[in-house]
């Protein structure tokens, strides 16, 4: 069954045969299982005819078989024996003289019967000496494990400062861990995965492990129901399981399946979750339930300057961003994108992701994107600047530069008075204002300064579609485009357009 939180011992057991390796004790496996997983807790020394009580679980009990009657036989032994085994002891310790010159065989035997490894202490060896050797193993082991622990929560740390952090920081945890990490949304979806993924029945517990540490929200608690637990283990087919709870509420879910279990594992993957948390978590405001009432009175036919208001600043600058390296980034790669410019009006439809900045915020390049920063605007101009920004992201994609900003300084165009200048650039156009890839391709090519090759990349066309389309462009509107005044007027154009 789940529990409630994973329990860690103190300090790390200590391999069996680790202890029998060590020469200056000169232990000696006489009987039970040769099982290189059995770990010892502690050492105890106990010469009780029944050490059940006193026993915690996981002890090498150390006796010197004074308990044992004169004339014992295999039915005293059986008795022994199978008391230790039922308190959880780990092994049994026989030390020989001053009491038995040799191991007991009826001992040997229950031994092997119950699987209770039986070590042969030799005269020279002291009980409190192999209990020493055991705590100095156990320090030995508590060094390593927390120096195991504090490189992994840097090397999470540094997963969790690059671009697109989650699968970075899943991908060090599994390493960490030796298995696999998984982050579960709130419908038990796996969102993202790094590691060797385990069986598929320890697989199944592990969804439904999610459910302990993020119960159904479908129907109101009781009043005296215990709140979730954040966190809670399982052991399936020997793959141990853990579940962890990111942020309060129900939500997201993080995962881990491994094959063993060491002591540090369970504050590793806390302070994963810790992170995954930080990274995934959406800030809520005193801003939020403005925004919303926002999109109703949008949806309910509302002009946009008249709800911009409520967003809370008179001027935005539009963002259009591309991720550096697959064609569409997930949803957790737009939602820290998103974080990192300061705003949750984000639209991550398409391949390009839009995002409302306001102006007296600084948008700077972030790792792992493309950006094009449009000119700061007032609501009845964020169409305009939706474009200025879709034009910016392009000459950014083709100079191969992280952040490309729309001018903010005017221009000789302000100098025509809009209305005639729109007339102007209608009728210019007119032969290719029926086709918007020419028109696309015109104005890409030109404010490229004739780039056949950037263009081409602007565009994600090959670059002889782009001379076919300009060519097109150049008989319809039966221009000269090597003539810089043929191609300023039409730049002018174009922008009215």
């Amino acid at each position: 069954m789940p529990t409630s939180d994973p329990v860690v011992p103190p300090t790390p057991p200590v391999r069996l045969d680790a202890l029998l390796a060590r020469e200056d004790l000169g232990l000696r496996r006489v009987a039970g299982p040769d099982d290189p997983g059995i770990v010892v807790h502690w050492a105890q020394a106990s010469e009780m005819a029944d050490p059940y009580p006193y026993l915690l679980g996981g002890e090498l009990l150390l006796s010197a078989g004074v308990h044992i009657p004169q004339g014992a036989g295999a039915g005293y032994f059986d008795a022994y024996v199978s008391r230790i085994v039922a308190a959880g002891g780990a092994a049994l310790g026989f030390g020989l003289a001053p009491v038995h010159e040799s191991v007991p065989a009826a001992l040997a035997e229950a031994c092997d019967m119950h699987g209770l490894p039986l070590l042969e202490v030799p005269p020279r060896t002291t009980f409190s000496g192999v209990a020493r050797a055991v705590w100095q193993l156990m320090a030995q082991a508590r060094t390593a494990e927390l120096r195991r622990v504090t490189e992994a929560q840097q090397s999470l740390a540094t997963a969790a400062a690059r671009p697109d952090p989650v699968r970075p920081v899943l991908d060090q945890l599994a390493q960490r861990i030796g298995g696999w990490a998984v982050l579960f949304g709130p419908d038990t979806t796996e969102l993202a995965a790094s590691g060797k993924a385990p069986p598929f029945e320890a697989r199944e517990a592990l969804t439904d492990l999610t459910r302990v540490v993020r119960p159904s929200g479908d129907a109101a608690p009781a009043p005296d129901a215990r709140p979730a637990p954040v966190s809670a283990g399982d052991t399936v087919t020997g793959t141990h399981l853990a579940a962890y709870a990111l942020g309060p509420g129900p939500g997201l879910v993080l995962g881990v399946a491994a094959p063993r279990r060491s002591p540090g594992d369970h504050t590793i993957a806390s302070v994963a979750a810790v992170l995954l948390t930080l990274l995934t978590t959406t800030r809520h405001t005193a801003a939020d339930p403005l925004r919303s009432a926002a999109l109703v009175r949008l949806l309910l036919g509302a002009a946009p300057e008249d709800v911009a208001p409520l967003l809370g600043a008179d001027r935005w600058r539009v963002v259009h961003a591309r991720p550096d390296g697959p064609p569409a980034a997930d949803a957790l790669a737009v939602s820290a994108l998103g974080a990192a410019l300061g705003s949750t009006l984000v639209d991550p439809a398409g391949g390009t992701v839009r995002v409302l900045v306001p102006a007296d915020r600084p948008v700077d390049a972030r790792p792992g994107w493309t950006l094009g920063v449009s000119a700061a605007a007032a609501p009845p101009d964020w169409p305009a600047a939706d474009t200025q920004a879709a034009r910016a992201l392009a000459r950014a994609r083709a100079t191969r530069a992280p952040l490309v900003r729309h001018g903010d300084r005017p221009a000789l165009s302000d100098l025509v008075p809009p209305g005639d200048a729109d007339a102007h650039a209608r009728a210019l156009l007119a032969p290719i204002a029926a086709a918007p890839a020419l028109t696309d391709t015109l104005r890409t090519w030109l404010s490229l300064h004739g780039s056949w090759d950037r263009t081409a990349v602007a565009l994600s066309v090959h670059r002889n579609t782009v001379r076919q389309r300009v060519a097109r462009c150049a008989a319809l509107l039966e221009a000269d485009l090597d003539d810089p005044d043929v191609r300023m007027e039409l730049w002018f154009a174009l922008r009215r357009s």
